[in-house]
């Protein structure tokens, strides 16, 4: 969403200035079981480069055990995204980069947790507590699959519109608002749900 989008992955994964010399590039494998993990430190040649970062961008302390962890999400990811008829890859893509896989996340502008929920997008989904993994999940899924629907399964709009909001799409013709934040935001979330579905597909 908006509220957070490519500068909260900036702020929890890529932080620019943190001590290291390895930079936070993220890559992933999908294991036998199905099981989708990330991390920014590839030990099993499985791992693929799923998103890279600018070379000045090192990672901030704790952000590659929240990839690390991502697996512990797979279960409700796979359950809800099938259930909205989400493809689970996305649902993945968006987390990456809204939250690098941080339940605790909350964006300058309010925005919190994996699916970085707006609170009006909570209360509209029924959530009581966004930083539940869980319930963030589910209501993120059930947005995008509205998204979805609303824009006739345009992924481009829809992830504008996860990312600026709905009258920000429609107030600028049915497409893509002129935002330097949303206009990096599709391509990236895009980039990294495709490679996303090759290595399922590969897997």
């Amino acid at each position: 969403m908006r509220s957070a989008g490519l500068t909260q992955l900036a702020a929890s994964l890529l932080a620019a200035g943190a001590v290291g010399v390895a930079h936070a590039d993220i890559y992933s494998f999908v294991d036998s079981a199905g099981v989708t993990h990330f991390t920014n430190v590839p030990v099993d040649a499985r791992y693929r480069l799923l998103l890279a970062s600018p070379p000045e961008e090192r990672p901030a302390s704790g952000a590659a055990n929240w990839l690390a962890k991502s697996a512990q999400y797979d279960a409700v990811i796979e359950r809800t995204a099938r259930s909205h008829s989400v493809r689970p890859e996305l649902v993945r893509a968006v987390i990456v980069v809204e939250s690098a896989f941080n339940p605790n996340a909350v964006s300058n502008r309010g925005a919190i947790g994996l699916m970085q929920l707006r609170p009006a997008t909570a209360r509209r989904y029924g959530v009581a507590n966004a930083f539940d993994p869980e319930q963030n999940i589910k209501a993120g899924v059930h947005y995008l699959r509205d998204l979805l629907t609303r824009y006739g399964n345009d992924l481009e709009l829809t992830l504008a519109a996860y990312n600026a909001g709905e009258d920000a799409v429609e107030r600028y013709g049915h497409s893509i608002p002129p935002f330097a934040e949303t206009r990096h935001y599709v391509p990236t979330v895009l980039k990294i749900y495709r490679s996303l579905l090759s290595q399922e597909r590969s897997g």
